[in-house]
């Protein structure tokens, strides 16, 4: 959900910025420029960090034992075109964007404070669909104790911090105008 509703920002962006071009509306730049900071804002904290998370740590744990995260029984409801969609062709698409598009980033600061901000609300949320339904959202939580369920969400938390991070230099990189 997350990828589909930052590239149908990245869209409206890229409409906006076409349609908007030598008009000298400066209402219509302001909206095009808080568009643009949304679409910087969600590639920094959401697209990109949560984005390789979910590929990394989906096909790490698959390869491990593909139960523990997408049982086979789901093979009959979903076809594997779609799970390739959801936790494989996120991580080209993301690379492609990034290369493609400089994007602002948020002060370090304010960055990691927002992708902290989302790993605990989602982790928050996993708990409470446990608490509702006795069901983990993933089969892996069933299999860890209370404490090491503690320390995975934390080392979870971190991870996705480091993803920020490393999406940081990787468009730094990309884009630096001194090279």
């Amino acid at each position: 959900v997350i990828q589909a509703v930052f590239f149908g920002i990245c869209v409206l962006t890229d409409l906006s910025s076409l349609l908007t071009k030598g008009n000298d509306s400066q209402e219509q730049e302001r909206q095009l420029k808080k568009l643009i900071s949304l679409r910087d804002w969600m590639m920094a904290v959401l697209a990109f960090p949560i984005g390789v998370f979910v590929v990394t740590m989906f096909w790490s744990i698959y390869i491990y034992d593909r139960e523990l995260v997408y049982p086979k029984l789901l093979d009959n409801f979903i076809p594997a075109w779609l799970n390739h969609g959801m936790h494989t062709t996120v991580l080209p698409f993301i690379l492609i964007e990034m290369r493609t598009t400089h994007h602002q980033y948020p002060s370090r600061s304010c960055g990691l404070a927002a992708v902290c901000t989302f790993a605990v609300g989602y982790i928050l949320w996993m708990c409470w669909i446990h608490h509702v339904t006795g069901v983990w959202v993933y089969p892996l939580l069933e299999h860890l104790s209370p404490g090491v369920k503690v320390i995975f969400f934390a080392a979870v938390t971190v991870i996705i911090n480091v993803f920020y991070l490393m999406g940081e230099v990787l468009n730094s990189y990309i884009w630096d105008t001194q090279k």
